[in-house]
């Protein structure tokens, strides 16, 4: 099978398979990101291409990158690689406030950039929340400034691969699922002239993502309570508030959460990954039995690689991050709604490729679907 621009566009974008992550882009100048999707420019007829073996929504063994990334004994069926578990926040008042949550993720990635584990660090900027877009940071104070989330995509991996094409090395990254799993693709395919070591990110800091809207069908929806560019930032506290709220900085915005679910991104439907699996640490909200307002401060911590586990611990010795002990019950919730996300993908999967046995670019037979198998 060709593994380039065409066979790409075929079984991606075509398909309606995309998740906008940005992996094909900033590779060559055949293709762009514009307004919430991949345009191809101009036809490309090689017959191998980077812009395949990245994108996340082509077939590959996943089992293989686990075995290559991960330590076995680490390995869950519900959440990948686990080391360790946490509840997280910064210990900062400052981070805690510009931050979507617990500026968990802000204060590791600081600490990695002044300490000299990376040299750079791939985040989303945004002039709005509807148009979110990746940068390079080399400032660890500037990092905080990146904070927050729009809950539509950011080509972001576009970013990281124009700053390796620019001269950047020792790359950390903030990633969605999706990107998470693009990112770690070019962990391990071989070095060669077209996949360059700077080509693999240092770090890794998957966010827990259940799905990203559709720019133009979410604007859509949000105009009809609020100006869809004034929107700053964006949450969705707990199942049982049923809404989603948007942040302009004057007022707070509620949308219905289930009207707001039919601007779900198309691929997303398509997503195996609640919890950013394939990163080296893992960061999402906490879901607690607390009230929104407290729970809302901290953040659920998953340690995946001995790197991560260095990180954290040292950001726990300098005092920037404070931990505590996750209840078990949340643990079972985060694990119950991860199985959840498999299967929908599962059945989504089935649903389009209209056979049982045909799960498109998953292996029916991956060791991520034995515990659905056992469970159904």
């Amino acid at each position: 099978m060709q593994r380039g621009q065409r066979e790409l566009d075929r079984l991606v974008v075509d398909a309606k398979l995309c998740t906008g992550c940005g992996s094909c882009v900033g590779l060559c100048p055949y293709r762009r990101f514009y307004r919430d999707r991949i345009v191809t420019l101009f036809p490309c007829d090689r017959e191998e291409g980077r812009c395949f073996d990245f994108c996340p929504r082509t077939p590959a063994d996943l089992d293989g990158i686990r075995k290559a990334l991960f330590e076995p004994a680490d390995t869950t069926p519900e959440l990948g690689a686990v080391k360790a578990i946490y509840l997280a926040r910064a210990t900062r008042e400052k981070v805690r406030s510009r931050a979507q949550h617990g500026g968990t993720v802000s204060t590791l990635l600081s600490l990695a950039l002044k300490e000299g584990l990376i040299d750079a660090a791939v985040v989303t900027d945004r002039k709005d929340a509807m148009d979110p877009f990746g940068v390079v940071v080399t400032d660890p104070e500037r990092v905080v400034s990146h904070a927050g989330s729009s809950f539509v995509v950011s080509p972001s991996v576009a970013a990281f691969n124009r700053a390796v094409r620019d001269g950047f090395a020792n790359l950390g990254a903030v990633a969605l699922p999706c990107q998470a799993l693009a990112y770690a693709k070019m962990r391990v395919l071989p070095e060669d002239e077209n996949n360059p070591p700077a080509q693999r990110p240092s770090l890794v800091i998957g966010l827990f993502c259940s799905w990203a809207f559709s720019r133009d069908r979410f604007s859509e929806l949000a105009r009809k309570s609020v100006d869809p560019y004034l929107v700053r930032g964006m949450d969705i506290p707990p199942k049982q508030y049923g809404v989603l709220q948007l942040f302009t900085g004057e007022r707070t915005v509620d949308i219905g959460l289930e009207e707001a679910k039919r601007c779900i991104r198309g691929g997303c439907h398509y997503c195996f990954d609640l919890t950013a699996e394939f990163s080296d640490i893992s960061v999402g909200s906490a879901l607690l039995e607390e009230d929104w307002e407290s729970a809302r401060g901290w953040n659920t911590v998953i340690v995946r690689t001995r790197r991560a586990r260095e990180l954290l611990d040292l950001a726990r010795k300098r005092r920037l991050l404070e931990c505590r002990e996750i209840p078990s019950q949340v643990v079972s919730e985060l694990k119950k709604g991860s199985l959840e996300k498999r299967a929908r993908a599962r059945r989504n999967l089935v649903l389009k490729s209209g056979r049982e046995g045909d799960l498109v670019y998953l292996d029916p037979n991956d060791p991520m679907f034995s515990a659905l198998q056992q469970g159904a």
